[in-house]
């Protein structure tokens, strides 16, 4: 599994996303993906099945120390005390003494970022995670974060994929030494039938979602798909065993464009 190095974390480069995972089917894949060789486990308070991925932990067997675990803080939580007694309650659904990683799940201008940041670097320090990040933070907003926060940033999450030109940020991110984790990698499942993709994909006897991954991890930048069928775990971790030439990457990045963005809500920053 390759790593992605940021300022002192060691992220396995492809993790499995956990958004609208649920119950007993979110514990058995989580279970399934560890099981296959993923050691990145990405969830957040929000999702509602944070206690299924500690389930899926504990029954794959996995040594804890080998798995790296994100969870993210919701916004109405941003306040100094809200974020630490939430961020307890995630490890005690959890059922862990830490996180790998804490990120603010997305930008709340409610709440001055400089007291999220300095509650977010309390955590850190509380051990409650070992490392600490942002996610959905435009170029200002990472700015003003690794500014107002006492402890470094490690990444910034956000949606990646080739259909959204991601540039700007991804260079913002490496100013910082922060690491860019990508979600929605797969486009939510539009990639599987991009026929330029899958062109690519022939060359080297891969899949499109395949030749997608790839196209992230040599980047190096992490990639968190999501998927509830047990085969396409097997497919999403299958990455490292080629490498696209330049030509198809530049192809590929070739793709992107500001408008090619999947998520949004009402409350979302204005995006670069």
């Amino acid at each position: 599994m390759n790593i992605i190095e940021a300022n002192g974390a060691r992220i396995p480069a492809i993790g499995l996303g956990t958004w609208e995972l649920r119950g007993r089917t979110c514990a058995r894949i989580v279970e399934q993906a560890l099981r296959l060789g993923y050691r990145h486990i990405d969830t957040a308070q929000m999702y509602d099945n944070e206690r299924e991925v500690g389930e899926g932990l504990r029954a794959s067997g996995v040594r804890r120390d080998d798995v790296f675990i994100t969870t993210k803080v919701w916004t109405t939580h941003f306040r100094p005390n809200d974020l630490e007694r939430s961020a307890k309650e995630s490890l005690a659904r959890l059922r862990l003494t830490e996180v790998d990683l804490l990120l603010l799940h997305w930008p709340n201008p409610q709440v001055p970022l400089a007291e999220t940041m300095g509650a977010l670097a309390r955590a850190k320090q509380l051990g409650l995670a070992r490392q600490v990040g942002v996610s959905n933070f435009t170029i200002a907003l990472i700015e003003e974060a690794v500014a107002a926060c006492a402890e470094p940033l490690v990444c910034d999450q956000v949606e990646y994929h080739p259909y959204l030109d991601q540039a700007k940020v991804k260079a913002a991110c490496a100013r910082h030494g922060m690491a860019l984790v990508a979600y929605s990698p797969i486009a939510k499942g539009r990639i599987r039938s991009d026929r330029a993709l899958a062109r690519i994909g022939d060359r080297y006897h891969k899949t499109a979602a395949q030749v997608c991954l790839r196209w992230l991890v040599q980047q190096n930048v992490a990639a968190i798909p999501r998927t509830s069928k047990l085969e396409r775990l097997s497919e999403n971790i299958n990455v490292f065993d080629f490498e696209l030439s330049e030509d198809d990457m530049s192809l590929i990045s070739a793709m992107g464009s500001a408008s090619g963005r999947i998520t949004d809500f009402g409350f979302a920053p204005k995006w670069d």
